[in-house]
């Protein structure tokens, strides 16, 4: 039995890195993270295969063309993509696939035959958002203008019913941690039982 990965999103300072760090660190060899595809450059201690595939923008549209995705999207002039073999090697290794993606992913997955279980990391309040971005110190009035708008669309979908099968309100770490525990180890235990 091929084992339901876990699809996970939400905006910019909801914690889910937080929440996803914590999960992996309790449980090491359980989980694993698909490995995107990228046309962007590598950034120095980036490695190829570890945290991108880094490839040529003529060999990513060839993908495209090809329906080796599961989801692509361009940010900044680079195209970004999950594709098919990236999680399938995951699901053969006997751990549970982890896709962290924004909206437009949840979106384009949704439309392939991925059976999935889709998370929302969903903020207490825009409020609560914006003191939070504000608080990084990292972010411009234009980027963080950019990122409430991003987190408004998200928020929105969310409220649509059947968009997501689970959403985490971080209103409080450890509240919000255990939920996404409980997901994710009734997840484990199906390709446990699977197994059998």
């Amino acid at each position: 039995m091929a084992s339901q990965p876990i699809v996970i999103s939400g905006p910019s300072g909801s914690g889910k890195s937080t929440l996803l760090t914590r999960l992996f660190e309790e449980f090491p060899n359980r989980f694993a993270f698909s490995v995107s595809h990228t046309t962007r450059k590598p950034r120095p201690k980036e490695e190829h295969g570890k945290d991108y595939f880094f490839v040529p923008m003529e060999e990513f549209e060839k993908m495209i063309s090809e329906g080796s995705f599961l989801e692509h999207a361009q940010f900044s002039g680079n195209r970004y993509g999950t594709s098919k073999m990236a999680v399938d090697l995951i699901q053969r290794s006997g751990r549970l696939c982890v896709l962290d993606v924004e909206i437009n992913g949840v979106k384009n997955i949704k439309r392939t035959d991925l059976n999935a279980q889709y998370i929302f990391v969903k903020p207490p309040s825009l409020e609560a958002l914006r003191k939070r971005l504000e608080g990084r110190g990292t972010e411009t009035e234009e980027s963080l203008l950019k990122r409430l708008n991003t987190a408004q669309e998200a928020l929105e979908y969310a409220d649509q019913p059947g968009s997501y099968d689970h959403i985490i309100v971080n209103d409080d770490i450890d509240v919000a941690y255990g939920h996404l525990k409980q997901v994710a180890v009734a997840a484990m235990n199906s390709i446990s039982n699977g197994k059998d």
